[in-house]
């Protein structure tokens, strides 16, 4: 049986007899195709014989690839379930996968969720929903709170007239402020694969994210999908939906933009309030305070 063999009839499962959604399919394929290129099976019974030992020394490779625990808890969950299936397609009667604890995820309070983090909420909601379609609408909003630091009010204002998203997009904020919001590719085409799977087409006036039954999507049903996602991640209270727009501020700010256009990304009335907001580490604004006053050239 070749590879090739393999990984086809693992995303058929997951696919079709799982109906995981694309993202997890891809991403679980992916670790099953590492493991493969590591330990060279290409048969079902050498890769049901595969114990707790070789997951660990499978998963302290990935961990000097640079992955943290939630991504780490993330790819043990897709390993055992690779070859929970490996042994059912070998024909054993015991097709449980190997005992292995995973990752202890630090139980405090971060402020901000990290990347990783953050990209694995917006996976897990999608994962978690019953329906595809709100699914990837879940995931959409998510990306729209991080990679776009939208309020979620902000998010859920958007119409069928703002679709396709284009590569900067004006949001109206607190106030009726007005302001510039770059896009990320990744934004944009986590909207367009929501519109896409939507049963409603995007119509001008009508609100582009939309609940089960086709009225506007309430802010409380983002809240309690990404309080799902949260609690199945291991991750703190704090990672709620507002914290995906505060990560999204700290993150620039700790990579060195400057607090007036954070300010008027965030569409803040005061840069009081992004300095308040952001609470970035004393030794990054240091950093900024040394590289731009005067008397430290």
């Amino acid at each position: 049986m070749s590879r090739r063999e393999i990984l086809e009839a693992w995303r058929s499962h997951l696919a079709e007899g799982r109906r995981r959604s694309p993202h997890t399919v891809r991403a679980y394929v992916a670790t099953a195709d590492r493991l493969l290129e590591e330990v060279g099976a290409v048969d079902w019974r050498t890769l049901a014989r595969l114990d707790a030992a070789a997951l660990r020394n499978q998963l302290a490779r990935r961990r000097a690839d640079g992955i943290g625990n939630v991504s780490a808890a993330r790819e043990l969950s897709a390993l055992k379930g690779f070859i929970s299936f490996a042994r059912a397609q070998a024909g054993e009667a015991d097709t449980a996968p190997p005992r292995m604890r995973g990752p202890r995820i630090k139980k405090g309070l971060p402020r901000p969720v990290t990347p990783d983090d953050a990209v694995n909420l917006a996976v897990a909601v999608e994962e978690d929903a019953s329906v595809e379609w709100i699914g990837a609408r879940d995931r959409a909003v998510l990306l729209l709170l991080y990679g776009a630091g939208l309020r979620i009010a902000e998010a859920l204002s958007l119409t069928g007239g703002d679709f396709p998203l284009s590569e900067v997009m004006v949001v109206t904020g607190k106030g009726g402020k007005q302001r510039a919001v770059p896009l990320l590719p990744i934004v944009r085409e986590g909207v367009a694969d929501y519109v896409a799977k939507c049963p409603w087409p995007p119509m001008r006036g009508e609100p582009l994210f939309r609940g089960a039954r086709g009225g506007a999507l309430s802010q409380g049903m983002i809240q309690k999908a990404m309080a799902r996602a949260r609690i199945s991640l291991g991750l703190p209270p704090s990672a709620t939906p507002h914290a995906l727009r505060h990560s999204f501020a700290t993150h620039l700010l700790g990579a060195g933009a400057d607090l007036r256009s954070l300010q008027e990304l965030l569409g803040h009335a005061s840069l009081g309030s992004t300095q308040i907001y952001t609470k970035v580490d004393a030794a990054t604004l240091l950093d900024v305070y040394r590289n731009a006053h005067p008397r430290e050239q």
